[in-house]
């Protein structure tokens, strides 16, 4: 089975997760770098996609703790429609409001060397993660409202 590719996209990196085979399971992959300004690192991102067969993405959404949109949330539509463009690959669109907090929460609880727990790539590949867990139990909660 295909998988599904989770974008965390940032002014300096890139958090990346995929999901395994079934879509149960979200796994972060190491963190793309890029420089503020600059574009994102697209042949990269396209390696990952073929090396893990990816058929579909999810780009987290930054949404004011209101729920409206921001220049930034803008700019992230606009990489987001080049990941399709780019890739070919369906992009959904999710909620990441709280997932840096989150995730930053969950590393510096995870027992690693302090060094280790305050790299900001791990934050953002966790903050991948969660986007992805959050879209495949939205995925799976809407396949059982639909089988009843």
């Amino acid at each position: 089975m295909p998988r599904i590719i989770a974008l965390d996209y940032g002014e300096r990196r890139i958090g990346v997760a995929v999901s395994d085979p079934t879509g149960t399971i979200a796994t972060p992959l190491p963190t793309l770098e890029r420089r503020a300004g600059k574009r994102p690192p697209w042949p990269e991102i396209q390696r990952i996609v073929q090396e893990y067969e990816v058929a579909e993405a999810v780009v987290g959404l930054p949404l004011e703790l209101s729920g409206e949109e921001s220049a930034w949330t803008a700019e992230v539509r606009a990489f987001g429609a080049e990941v399709a463009r780019r890739t070919g690959l369906p992009v959904h669109w999710m909620d990441e409001r709280m997932t840096s907090i989150i995730a930053e929460r969950n590393v510096r609880g995870s027992g690693l060397k302090k060094t280790q727990r305050e790299e900001k790539g791990r934050i953002d590949a966790a903050a991948a993660a969660l986007i992805l867990e959050s879209f495949l139990n939205l995925r799976r909660n809407q396949a059982r409202q639909s089988e009843t």
